[in-house]
């Protein structure tokens, strides 16, 4: 975490999932070779991963795959329900 900040960074989120991921990998029973192999992801990225959190979208996502939680992605950016009502402001006045 950034001395200054109670945010994360970046860094920190990235080293976070890095852990995450291999402690899932463990939970599975797979080993880094097994795990490379069924998601034809090359096994120097995935000890990249797992070590500095260093990784392509496309690998992380065929890793995920592989681990049964490809759809914890698919929240990711989604936009805020509460910005909805927001825009419809902004849509109104525009039309004024």
């Amino acid at each position: 975490m950034n001395k200054y900040s109670i945010d994360k960074l970046p860094g920190d989120v990235r080293l976070e999932l890095a852990l995450k991921h291999k402690n899932l990998r463990k939970q599975k029973g797979l080993s880094q070779n097994e795990l490379a192999e069924r998601s034809g992801v090359s096994l120097g990225s995935l000890k990249r991963f797992e070590t500095k959190g260093l990784v392509s979208l496309e690998s992380l996502l065929k890793l995920v795959f592989v681990l049964g939680r490809l759809s914890d992605f698919e929240r990711v950016l989604e936009p805020d329900k509460n910005l909805k009502h927001i825009e419809k402001l902004f849509d109104s006045k525009k039309k004024s």
